[in-house]
Formats: C-alpha cells, structure tokens, sequence
C-alpha cells in the first residue's frame, strides 16, 4: 500500500487555500529585495492563491465535468498578468462552450512533488464524488525538487514514482525540460508509465516553446502571458482527447 493512501480521506470542508505553507526561502527573499522585477512577480503569489481559493469554491458547487489541476506555480499563472491568463485559463478558453469543464486549480506556487502527493491530492479526494464524467486530471510540477536544493533534487525521481502510483488513471502529466541527471530519470518513470497506459504523457521537451525568448515575464523565470499560451499548445491535443474532442492533425505522422 502506498505511503500516501490515507490522503483519499474524505474532508467534511472544502478548506484548501492553494498555500504549501513554507514561508519564502532565504535566497528568494533577498533576490526579490535586490531586484524588483522579481519582487513584482513574487507579489503575485499570494493574491493568486487567494483568487484560485475563492475560484475553487464556487466551481465545487457547479455542475457539469472537472478539471483539476496540481502543480506549482506554472499552473497557477505565476508571471501572467492575471491569474487567469495562465496556460490552464488560456486553453480553456479555446474550448467549445458546452464542452469546457468546471475548473478547479489546486496548485500551489512552490510545490514540490511531495507537496502533490500530501496537500494537492488530499484536497482532491476532499471534493465531492463527480457523479457524470470522470474528471480531468493535469499534472505539471518537479521544478522546484530541482532547484530546491541537493536533497530535493536527488529525491525526485523516487517522488515522481510515487506520484505517477496515486494520481487518477488517465491524468495527463508533463515531462520535465531541464537536462539535470534527475530531471531525466524522473521523466523515465512519467514515459515508462504512459507506455503502460495509465496516464497521458506530455512532453514539453518537444511539444513546448523553442525558445523563451520573448516569453519570460520581468523576473526572467515565470513565464509571462505568451509563454503560458505556449504551454497550453503543448497540452492542448491531450486534453482535447481526454474530454473526446478531436484534436487538430499534427505532424508526427499516425
């Protein structure tokens, strides 16, 4: 049995608020004193949180089929100019409107996979049962086990296994970009368990942005508006198939 399994305990209260809980570590607080490009980006953390928290509240109660979205910052628009404009609202927005899910975003600006399995997943199994779809599952997190510091990293792989073990069958997950060693393993357990059929792999290594040039927002690692559009390029045709729409032809042949 896996070490997370007491996080399918059904809540009573739909109390999550989007917050890993860990204060702003040392070297983010003085980059973000010296350069006030990055304090601008950082001031968006927790009014964001705030606005997804107030979100999420009201779309548990709507009707209709879910998306629920874990990850870090990248899904909660972190760097956009709104924190609706990330790639999550962008490619919702291109949906038909009879076809677009009720959102509900339980990612959390400094996520670490464990913070998935613990606190995103918890709160998942918290909502109320979907009565008529399956929800929709997307799944972006790992940068920050990378950057977080030597344990971390060395930890992700092992973390991202676990994780590809709890997250609902189907889930569509990104690989990571980054060439670290472990970056590269833990994209060896997300391929390895795509090819087994449990989850929906996509792959940003070759269906995201070439170049970030332009797509960066003022503290040069957030992606800004245009970057997030790329983002939801990339996820755009597994998410088109997991609600059974069909997806623009691509060109990487049958």
């Amino acid at each position: 049995m896996s070490a997370y399994a007491g996080a399918t305990m059904v809540q009573p209260e739909f109390t999550y608020d989007n917050r890993t809980g860990r204060r702003q570590g040392p070297f983010l607080s003085l980059v973000s004193a010296l350069a006030p490009p990055v304090a601008r980006v950082q001031a968006q953390v927790v009014p964001y949180a705030a606005s997804w928290q107030s979100h999420n509240r009201r779309a548990i109660t709507a009707s209709g089929r879910r998306w629920v979205v874990l990850g870090d910052s990248m899904s909660q628009g972190i760097g956009a100019s709104s924190f609706d404009a990330g790639w999550v609202n962008q490619l919702h927005d291109r949906l038909a409107a009879e076809a677009r899910p009720q959102i509900i975003n339980l990612s959390a600006s400094g996520a670490r996979v464990a913070d998935v399995l613990t606190q995103q997943l918890a709160a998942y199994h918290s909502l109320p049962a979907a009565t008529d779809h399956a929800d929709l599952v997307t799944v972006l997190i790992g940068s920050n086990d990378l950057f977080g510091g030597r344990p971390h990293r060395r930890r992700l792989p092992a973390m991202m296994a676990e994780l590809l073990e709890n997250v609902p069958r189907g889930s569509i997950v990104s690989t990571l970009t980054q060439p670290a060693p472990e970056a590269r393993a833990a994209n060896a357990h997300i391929e390895r368990t795509g090819r087994a059929g449990s989850i929906e792999v996509v792959d940003l290594r070759r269906h995201g942005p070439p170049t970030w040039r332009g797509k960066l927002a003022s503290d040069r690692f957030h992606p800004n508006d245009e970057g997030y559009r790329a983002i939801a390029d990339a996820f755009e045709p597994a998410v088109l198939r997991a609600l059974g729409l069909d997806p623009a032809p691509t060109d990487d042949g049958p």
